[in-house]
């Protein structure tokens, strides 16, 4: 590749790139057509399906996407953060259109930088979208975690998220400015709190996006790490942070279990140590293994996948969470659960015996 004379200006090398779309990463496998149920976590879908049942939530997404509008959000990045290109974080731009080419997703999406400690980023925008990677974000990962990072926002991209990414940052917004008008705050937090619920399912989806564009789970692992709080990765022991989700999950009691319930309002991520680990059970399982040998739904048969078996897949993935759970709160709700069926059972079966017809049945009055 041809390459200019570089010079450096507040950080940023302005070397002069061909701006055409780079290829994936030689050795990394490209995934052509692929559909992005292939990644999404069931219950993401589950969840998206319930949203969409809340009465008044397409007309307040309608209302609000005429509010919001396509050009304000890229205004504003434009005028405020620095756009990746060619010439501006050359290398991002290139990992950028890396992820793209992995996921076949185009066009690429614009991706910027925003001047911000705290490490985040997001993908927003209606028609459009676009990614915003935030300077303290660039500041906490390698380049592999940063691979893991952009390939995670552009599979919120694929999946259509960031319409309702959107939604819920202008409903925060909105919900702040009408504290005044109670009937109306809290039906904007209900729609709220289910959008956070989704919002939760739907990171646990495209973190499995972020690794089939890394491709390297140790780098995923070093990332949530870091998340949490790990400044330097080489100082943790894996096995004792992935050790961490297992103890919040199985350990405490009901009381506990209550506790852990609360501390998930308001938030729209899932917590580090847990979301780690689900990822990690991921990439051990069959189904990655699946979408790296070809194997996945393709783009192409979207229209011919039927919602009914999204929505069975979604109730099935909740159902085995809750089975193979080790919260004290589940295993108490399922075995008053199993002794009310086995009650109710019991109490059919002398219904039956007391209808049917016979000498001990009871019907000659």
């Amino acid at each position: 590749m041809t390459r200019l004379r570089t010079r450096t200006l507040l950080g940023m090398t302005t070397e002069k790139l061909p701006d055409e779309n780079l290829p994936a990463r030689r050795g990394h496998i490209r995934f052509p057509d692929i559909s992005s149920r292939a990644y999404e976590h069931p219950a993401d879908r589950g969840a998206l399906v319930a949203l969409r049942a809340i009465p008044g939530f397409d007309s307040v997404l309608k209302t609000l996407s005429g509010a919001i509008g396509e050009r304000s959000i890229r205004w504003l990045y434009l005028a405020t953060a620095i756009r990746v290109s060619p010439r501006q974080y050359p290398r991002i731009h290139e990992i950028l259109n890396e992820c793209a080419t992995t996921l076949d997703v185009q066009p690429v999406p614009e991706l910027y930088i925003e001047q911000d400690p705290t490490p985040q980023a997001m993908a927003i925008g209606l028609d459009k979208p676009i990614i915003v990677i935030s300077t303290g974000m660039l500041e906490l990962v390698d380049e592999e975690g940063l691979r893991f990072i952009v390939g995670h926002e552009v599979g919120h991209v694929l999946s259509g998220h960031a319409v309702y990414r959107t939604m819920l940052v202008a409903l925060i917004n909105l919900a702040a400015a009408m504290e005044w008008l109670p009937i109306g705050a809290w039906s904007i937090r209900t729609i709220i709190l289910a959008l956070n619920e989704w919002f939760r399912k739907s990171e646990l989806s495209c973190d499995r996006a972020g690794l089939l564009c890394s491709q390297d789970a140790a780098a995923a692992l070093r990332v949530h790490a870091s998340l949490a709080g790990a400044r330097n990765p080489n100082d943790i022991d894996v096995a004792g942070f992935l050790d961490q989700a297992e103890e919040y999950e199985t350990r405490g009691d009901v009381r506990d279990s209550v506790l852990k319930l609360l501390q998930l309002s308001g938030k729209s991520h899932p917590m580090a140590a847990l979301r780690a680990a689900e990822l990690q059970k991921w990439a051990a399982g069959a189904d990655y293994g699946e979408i790296l040998a070809g194997n996945y739904p393709r783009r192409s048969d979207d229209k011919d996948a039927p919602m009914s078996e999204e929505v069975k897949a979604a109730a099935n993935s909740y159902k085995q969470s809750f089975t193979t759970s080790g919260d004290p709160l589940y295993k108490l709700v399922s075995k008053i659960g199993s002794v009310a069926g086995t009650a109710g059972g019991s109490a059919a079966n002398r219904v039956r015996d007391w209808w049917r017809p016979g000498p001990s049945g009871g019907s000659d009055a």
